[in-house]
C-alpha cells in the first residue's frame, strides 16, 4: 500500500498524465494545494502512475472486493433503524451482499455536456483510463476494501421552468454497456424539476433490466427555478420512491438489490427527515453529501448528515476545478486519505 505521502505524489501525477493524454483536463485534483515535490520524485511517480493509469481493458477486474471486518461503511446487520428508534431486520440481510467489501468511486456528469461535470467533459473511452486511476488510488488506501468504479449520469435535467430534459436512451445505454463489460456500475439521476418523485422514479424504472444499473434523485433541483432556489422533497415522497423501486424488481422479477442515491447538503432538502425509512429489502438508500467548498465545510455537511441515523449508509460527493464562469469547486479537493478518515466511511464517492 502506498504512503499517504506517496499517495499525494501519485494524486498529482495522475492529474499531470491525465493533463498531457486528454488534451488537458478541465476538472483536475487541486495541485497547488499538495506538498511540493522534487523533479525527481514527479518523475518517479509520473512514470509509476502511468502504467496504472494506462492498465489494459478489463485490468481494473484486479480491483480488489473482500469482505471488511472493521471499517464502518455501513451500521452492524440487523441495525438499520426506523423513525421510531426500532430496527428493521427484515431488508439487511438481501442488502449486505451488495454493500460488504466493496466502495464505489464515481464520475459524475452528463453526456456530450462539459459544463456539468467530468463525465460530460470527456468520450467514455477517454475517461475510463482516468476513472481506473482513481479507483486505483482509494483501492491503495482504504485498507481491505474493495473498490468498484462506476458512471454517475445525469439522465433527467432540471431546465427554467422546472422542465426536464431527457437523455436519449441509445447514449445512456451506450454507457450502461460500455460499463457491464468492464464490471463497473452506472447510476441514473434525475433533477426532478416541476414533476413529481413518483414520475420522476419510474421514468428510470426500465433500465433497471440491467444488473448494473442503480438510481438517484437530486431534491435541490426539485424547482421552478434552478440556480436561483434550492428544491426538496419530503420523507414520505423518498419512502414512496425506494417503494415503487422495490415493488418493481419484485414484480419484474428482476434479480438482486439497488441502491437509490439521494442528495442533500442543507437541512430544508429532505423534509421531514426523520420519518425516512431505510430497510427496504431490495433498495439500499444511499444519503449523500453533496456542495461545494472548503474542506471544512464539507466534513460539516457530512457530519451533519451522518447524524441522519434513520439513512446509514452515507455517500460524499466532491466538485473538481472547473473551467465554466461562475461554478464552484472544491478549494482544495479533499485528498483520498482525508475522504476515508470522514465518519462513517463514505460508501459512494463520487466526482462532479
Amino acid at each position: 500500500m502506498l504512503s499517504f505521502p506517496k499517495l499525494r505524489s501519485a494524486m498529482v501525477s495522475i492529474s499531470i498524465f491525465a493533463c498531457t493524454a486528454l488534451v488537458g483536463i478541465g476538472s483536475s485534483w487541486q495541485n497547488d494545494a499538495l506538498p511540493e515535490m522534487t523533479a525527481a520524485d514527479n518523475n518517479q511517480y509520473v512514470a509509476a502512475q502511468h502504467e496504472a493509469v494506462l492498465a489494459p481493458a478489463g485490468a481494473v477486474a484486479g480491483l480488489r472486493r473482500r469482505d471488511p471486518s472493521v471499517r464502518r461503511l455501513l451500521p452492524p446487520a440487523g441495525a438499520i433503524g426506523t423513525d421510531d428508534g426500532e430496527s428493521e431486520a427484515v431488508g439487511v440481510a438481501g442488502q449486505r451482499p451488495l454493500l460488504e467489501g466493496q466502495q464505489i468511486v464515481a464520475f459524475y456528469g452528463k453526456p456530450g455536456a462539459a459544463s456539468m461535470g467530468i463525465l460530460g467533459e470527456y468520450s467514455k473511452e477517454q475517461l475510463s483510463p482516468l476513472l481506473e486511476g482513481y479507483a486505483r488510488l482509494y483501492d491503495e488506501a482504504n485498507g481491505p476494501i474493495g473498490i468498484v468504479p462506476a458512471f454517475y449520469i445525469i439522465y433527467g435535467t432540471c431546465w427554467p421552468g422546472g422542465e426536464i430534459g431527457i437523455l436519449s436512451r441509445s447514449i445512456v445505454e451506450s454507457y450502461i454497456e460500455f460499463a457491464a463489460e468492464r464490471g463497473w456500475m452506472v447510476f441514473l439521476d434525475h433533477q426532478l424539476g416541476k414533476y413529481g418523485v413518483e414520475e420522476s422514479v419510474k421514468s428510470m424504472l426500465p433500465f433497471l433490466r440491467y444488473p448494473n444499473v442503480h438510481l438517484a434523485i437530486d431534491p435541490e433541483w426539485r424547482t421552478l427555478k434552478p440556480m436561483e432556489e434550492i428544491g426538496y422533497i419530503s420523507g414520505a415522497e423518498l419512502n414512496e420512491a425506494q417503494r415503487i423501486v422495490d415493488e418493481y424488481l419484485r414484480e419484474s422479477d428482476l434479480p438482486g438489490t439497488r441502491m437509490l442515491v439521494v442528495h442533500q447538503f442543507r437541512s430544508t432538502m429532505i423534509r421531514d427527515q426523520a420519518s425516512v425509512r431505510s430497510g427496504f429489502e431490495r433498495v439500499v438508500l444511499v444519503h449523500t453529501a453533496d456542495g461545494f467548498g472548503s474542506p471544512s465545510l464539507k466534513k460539516y455537511t457530512y457530519a451533519y448528515n451522518a447524524r441522519a441515523m434513520n439513512m446509514p449508509v452515507k455517500g460524499f460527493k466532491l466538485f473538481l476545478e472547473s473551467k465554466v464562469k461562475g461554478a464552484g469547486w472544491d478549494k482544495p479537493l479533499m485528498r483520498p486519505d482525508e475522504v476515508l478518515a470522514l465518519d462513517p466511511v463514505p460508501f459512494l464517492i463520487m466526482y462532479q
